[in-house]
C-alpha cells in the first residue's frame, strides 16, 4: 500500500448476502472471503490513485445463483443468460446534510454456476476465482473499466497486484 493510503481510507461496511446456498456448500468461507477481498480491492485501488469515498462507505455483495444473475443481466444489460459477475455502481450518493449516512459504492452480484464452471475449466479453486470476481467487481465500482486495451491492462495489473497480496495466483497468467 502506498505511503499515506491507510490514512485516506475510511471504514468500509461490506454486506454479503448468500442468495444461493451452493456457495457455502462448495466454499464454506465464501462470505468472509468476499468481505476480505472487497476491502483489499478498495485499499488496492486507493494505492493506485483511485478516488475514494469522502467518508465511510458500504457495498453489498450478493453470492447468487445463475437464475438471479441471468434476470439481472437481461434487465440491466439486455443480454441473455447469466454471466460470472455484475457490478452496479450506486448513482444516488449519500443523503445531503447527513454525515452519518455512509456513501453507497454499489452492489456486486456473482453467479455460482457460471463461476464454479469457470473455476473447474481453469483448474483453480472456486475460492480463488471468487476472490478474483469480487476484486474485479469492486474495481468497477471504483471507476475502473476494461473497454479499451489500455484500460484493460491497467485494471488487470491492479487485479493481479491485489490478488497477489491476498495469496491468489495471477488469473491472467493462464491466458497467455
Amino acid at each position: 500500500m502506498a505511503a499515506g493510503t491507510a490514512d485516506r481510507l475510511h471504514p468500509l461496511d461490506v454486506f454479503t448476502e448468500v442468495a444461493d446456498a451452493a456457495w457455502t456448500a462448495a466454499c464454506p468461507d465464501a462470505a468472509a472471503r468476499a468481505e476480505e477481498c472487497a476491502r483489499a480491492a478498495v485499499a488496492g485501488a486507493a494505492a493506485a490513485g483511485a478516488a475514494l469515498p469522502a467518508r465511510a462507505a458500504e457495498v453489498c455483495i450478493v453470492l447468487a445463483g445463475d437464475d438471479m444473475v441471468a434476470d439481472l443481466n437481461a434487465r440491466y444489460r439486455g443480454k441473455a443468460g447469466p454471466t460470472n459477475v455484475l457490478s452496479f455502481p450506486a448513482s444516488g450518493g449519500p443523503l445531503p446534510g447527513d454525515p452519518a449516512v455512509p456513501d453507497m459504492l454499489g452492489d456486486v452480484v456473482i453467479a455460482y454456476g457460471v463461476s464454479a464452471a469457470e473455476a473447474a475449466d481453469q483448474g483453480i479453486a472456486l475460492a480463488d476465482h471468487l476472490s478474483h470476481l469480487v476484486v474485479h467487481g469492486m474495481l468497477h465500482l471504483m471507476g475502473f473499466d476494461h473497454e479499451t486495451e489500455s484500460e484493460a491492462l491497467r485494471m488487470e495489473g491492479l487485479e493481479t497486484d491485489i490478488l497477489r497480496r491476498l495469496g491468489v495466483a495471477d488469473p491472467y497468467a493462464r491466458e497467455a
